[in-house]
């Protein structure tokens, strides 16, 4: 019969917490890399063919507020300089809560978006707010100018 001591399960669970420590930073990378490229690829995409961008935003994205050009012009400056920022980790938070805010401007200016869409945004979001709690880790810009 197997029995287990206190002490044993103290160093499996401290061995089990070093593992996740050494994970946070390439897990935390993975992350800025993922959403960067999601959002990075949809501002190339507005930026090639403006004139459809302009009438997207004129007439499917209702985004609130926002005339359709300045919206246009806002969201794919954002989808550009925003990636760039995450992956390098400067102004990490501020990009991933840029970031962040656009995907919920997205969701809510297609009102009949289909449910899969809906689930990458939620899981773009989720990633976004995990970088946005924890900051972009260790391998970041941020994290060298810290020390």
């Amino acid at each position: 019969m197997l029995t287990l001591s206190m002490d044993t399960l103290r160093r499996g669970h401290a061995r089990f917490l070093s593992l996740c420590d050494a994970l946070q930073a390439p897990a935390q990378l993975a992350a800025r890399l993922f959403v960067a490229k999601v959002f990075f690829l949809s501002g190339l995409t507005k930026l090639r063919d403006w004139e459809t961008t302009v009438a997207l935003f004129t007439d499917e994205y209702h985004v609130p507020l926002l005339p359709p050009d300045v919206a246009a012009l806002m969201g794919t400056g954002g989808e550009l300089v925003l990636p760039v920022l995450l992956v390098l980790g400067l102004g990490g938070r501020f990009a991933a809560l840029g970031l962040s805010v656009m995907n919920v401007v997205a969701v809510l200016s297609v009102p009949d978006m289909p449910e899969p869409a809906f689930a990458l945004h939620v899981f773009w979001g989720s990633l976004l707010a995990g970088l946005v709690l924890w900051g972009p880790g260790r391998w970041s810009v941020d994290a060298r100018i810290a020390t």
